[in-house]
């Protein structure tokens, strides 16, 4: 049995063509996050960012939303991951919900957010952790932590700026209005706006990823989350090192060869 055939508690995984699917599965709580999909996620994007096999993650809810952030009845209740007082629910979120934005951020492999539904929340948060977001007039984002008189404690703050902008990350923080279809495209929290299948368009953007050189790839990624946070030397002695690999891959003298040919490339991860 592969490691991916498992069953992982509210967290449904497939792996297609070097694409692995991941589908947050809590559908009758609006795929609300547990302690039980944190730690499936966690270990599942920990395996899949070793696997060679995989060149791109993408990550979408079951039914008919994407993540609806946190359980609003165990909040009521103070119970899973919302018991104790305050320096107990500290600790609960930094060994909790916020091991989920550690890992992505780690992620070597690119990940696609396809937000199939409402992304509230916790979700919403969920989905600018990811590389790229694929949408469709159904895809609706909130950033509604104060409308409960909460703050966004799984790193909003921090990815939903850096997604949109300061200016309208405020606009969503403060207000914890929706931002849907069209209108989310426009603002950019969409990176695709799709008006057909949007399976089948997602599955299209993941083959574009996944047909290029997976070292390239990767070290892109890095090296760009790298530039949003680091000095220009730091980030160009990063690009020299990175280039240094990428060179002596045999998936770039396979480009070349390619480049000669006039054929497509079949990159081999090598």
């Amino acid at each position: 049995m592969s490691f991916y055939s498992q069953s992982f508690p509210h967290l449904k995984v497939s792996l297609k063509k070097h694409q692995l699917w991941v589908t947050l599965d809590n559908a009758d709580q609006s795929n609300a996050i547990t302690y039980q999909m944190i730690e499936s996620l966690t270990e599942v994007l920990t395996y899949a960012d070793f696997d060679t096999e995989v060149r791109v993650i993408v990550l979408t809810g079951e039914g008919a939303n994407f993540c609806a952030g946190g359980d609003v009845k165990a909040m009521e209740n103070k119970t899973g991951m919302f018991a104790g007082e305050s320096n107990e629910l500290r600790m609960r979120y930094i060994h909790g919900i916020q091991q989920i934005p550690k890992y992505i951020e780690e992620l070597s492999t690119p990940l696609i957010a396809m937000v199939n539904g409402a992304a509230i929340g916790a979700g919403c948060d969920l989905a600018m952790m990811c590389d790229l977001r694929v949408g469709t007039e159904k895809s609706k984002f909130g950033e509604t932590f104060v409308k409960l008189g909460l703050v966004p404690g799984d790193g909003g703050s921090f990815f939903l700026q850096r997604v949109i902008g300061y200016s309208r990350a405020m606009q969503m923080s403060l207000t914890g209005d929706l931002v849907a279809g069209e209108e989310a495209f426009k603002w950019g929290l969409l990176n695709y706006y799709v008006s057909g299948d949007l399976a089948a368009e997602t599955e299209k953007i993941a083959e574009k990823i996944s047909a290029n050189a997976p070292i390239a790839v990767q070290m892109t990624k890095k090296l760009m989350k790298a530039a949003y946070l680091q000095d220009a030397n730091t980030v160009l002695d990063q690009a020299a090192a990175y280039q240094g690999i990428t060179q002596r891959t045999a998936d770039h003298m396979i480009a070349l060869q390619a480049i000669k040919d006039k054929k497509t490339p079949e990159f081999t991860g090598q």
